[in-house]
Parts: C-alpha cells; structure tokens; sequence
C-alpha cells in the first residue's frame, strides 16, 4: 500500500485543529517515564515528535518514503530511518519501543511473528514493547502474546484504550510487554 505523508499528516493536522487530542499515544508512553524511544512504524512522525517536545530521546522507523519525507521536513533533528520493522536492525536498545497506529495489522499475512521479533530485539533489558492495534482484522492479542514470548518479553498490562480504559475484550488492545532484567 502506497501513502501519501502530506495527506495522512493533514488528517492529524484538522483533528487537532477541531482540539481533539491527537497525543494520547505520547502521553501514555510519557507516563513509563523513558529516555529513550523507537517508534516502530512513526509514519509523519507525530508520536515520536510530541515525545521528542518533552525530552525524550527518539529515532523513528518507517517502511514508506513519503510517510518518512514528512516526518523529516517536521522534525529534521530526529533520526528517521526507512527500514521494513521484521528485519530491523539499529544496532541500539531502548526504553520503549512503540508501535502506535495498527502497524501489526499493515505487515504482510504472516509476517507478524517477525515483525514482533525485530521490534522486540531493539527493548533492553528492563524496558518494554507498546502496541496498539484493532483486533477486528485476524491479528489477536493470543497471537501477539505468543509472538512477544518467542521473543522474550513478558506481558504487563493491556488496556483498551491509549487512555488505560480496562480491556475488556474489545476491539482495540493496547499492550505492554517487558523484558525481564535490571
């Protein structure tokens, strides 16, 4: 799927325009208290942006050129990286590792326990892996949980919404996983 970073950052732009809030996957990852942040699959950046405004050192990773062109003209100091999620590699850990706006659900059928796996060697021991997806599109949290424990990380919490309503079977799952250590 081809996208266009222009017209998907100008959807944010006129949601926040209208003062909704389009930063509640910032402030929830905000409130885990990192330093540092990979947002997997940062399309224009807007997550990884809005933490890097409140000192949180980010890099953002993105599969679609376009997504990563707006991202770069948005925030220039951030290092942008295009690079499929499922062979990731940077060489860095980090805090948190994000993956906001259904990115589980935009890999190809298949690939999902790969994706996990590329994403989670990047969390360092103590850290954790975010996820937020709709479960409405054959990705399951059953499915997710397993990908994150063949890729050592643990389960913490799960939530329904980016602002921590409980899950309670729904539609869309926030996750939280760790990795056990220091």
């Amino acid at each position: 799927m081809a996208w266009d970073g222009e017209e998907y950052q100008a959807r944010f732009d006129s949601i926040a325009a209208e003062g909704k809030d389009v930063h509640g996957e910032a402030a929830f990852v905000r409130a885990l208290g990192p330093s540092s942040v990979l947002d997997a699959g940062c399309g224009t950046g807007r997550v990884a942006i809005e933490l890097a405004r409140h000192g949180v050192e980010v890099v953002g990773v993105d599969v679609d050129e376009s997504m990563l062109a707006t991202a770069r003209r948005l925030a220039p100091g951030i290092p942008w990286h295009l690079s499929d999620l499922a062979g990731l590699d940077l060489g860095v850990t980090f805090d948190v590792v994000l993956m906001a706006g259904n990115v589980p659900l935009f890999t190809p059928p298949g690939t999902e326990r790969a994706l996990v796996a590329g994403v989670a060697s990047h969390v360092r021991p103590g850290g954790r892996l975010v996820a937020g997806f709709s479960l409405d599109r054959g990705y399951t949290v059953d499915a997710y949980d397993t990908h994150c424990a063949a890729a050592g990380l643990a389960p913490e919490a799960r939530y329904a919404t980016w602002d921590r309503e409980p899950f309670a079977d729904g539609a869309y799952a926030v996750s939280v996983h760790h990795r056990p250590g220091p």
